[in-house]
């Protein structure tokens, strides 16, 4: 424990030190919020809805920290510290190579956490904004989408064969998720054909859960993205499992 509390300083203030995580994970989505609120204010979603549209747009602004974390930072720490033979060298110390491992998540998932913290305090400070379901109902979606994401991380970073391989592959994850999920345009507000396109996009089925549970619908209305969101995880976390290269 004192070792991994030791890493987790350290690679806490590198990972500060280089501001990528601090500007996409924590400026961003605060801004995202402040746009909206400005733009849409309490304005109905859509005609006769009883909600919002921030309160529509909470749930996806909220996976914006996570999708910067789980699919672009962590495949890149990962690839890199094994390219700098850094995943070889904790294999001669006392210390698992798995610990920079799980060190580097709890940074991207404290990240995660924060960044959500923060969109909420300023959607209800500045815009008035409620969450309309249940606190609990929507940290499980939460948590649960922030595993399949950080799952696809380590698996792209985990068998990548170089860092300039996990920096396409997490390249060409990362922007489509990010523009065409619903994470910052929204998804309703696409044309069909695009909406079918988004569909096939992990982080589309995690944003529907959560917009499900900040909304207050029913669950099971939202079976499908919540067992593809278990499936993403249990997936990607066997096969790194499996073909992860320490070195």
């Amino acid at each position: 424990m004192r070792a991994f509390k030791t890493l987790l300083k350290t690679e806490g203030k590198l990972s500060l030190r280089g501001m990528d995580m601090f500007i996409f994970a924590i400026c961003m989505p605060v801004v995202a919020v402040v746009i909206l609120g400005a733009v849409f204010g309490n304005k109905p979603a859509f005609d006769g809805a009883n909600h919002s549209f921030l309160q529509q747009s909470f749930g996806a602004v909220s996976t914006i920290a996570i999708c910067a974390g789980g699919v672009m930072g962590l495949p890149l720490v990962v690839s890199d510290y094994r390219n700098r033979k850094i995943l070889k060298r904790f294999k001669s110390t006392p210390a698992s190579p798995a610990l920079i491992l799980s060190v580097q998540i709890t940074i991207y998932a404290i990240y995660s956490i924060v960044s959500l913290i923060l969109v909420y305090a300023t959607g209800a400070f500045f815009f008035d904004y409620e969450l309309q379901g249940s606190w609990t109902g929507f940290l499980s979606a939460y948590f649960l989408v922030m595993l399949s994401m950080f799952s696809i991380g380590l698996l792209v970073g985990g068998i990548a064969p170089s860092m300039k391989a996990a920096s396409v592959i997490a390249s060409l994850l990362y922007f489509p998720m990010l523009i065409f999920s619903g994470a910052t345009l929204p998804y309703e507000v696409m044309p069909p054909a695009l909406q079918r396109a988004a569909d096939i996009l992990p982080l589309t089925q995690g944003i529907k859960l959560l917009k499900a549970a900040s909304l207050g619908l029913p669950m099971d209305s939202v079976f499908v993205p919540a067992m593809v969101m278990v499936v993403i995880a249990a997936i990607c976390i066997c096969v790194s499992l499996r073909f992860f290269k320490w070195e």
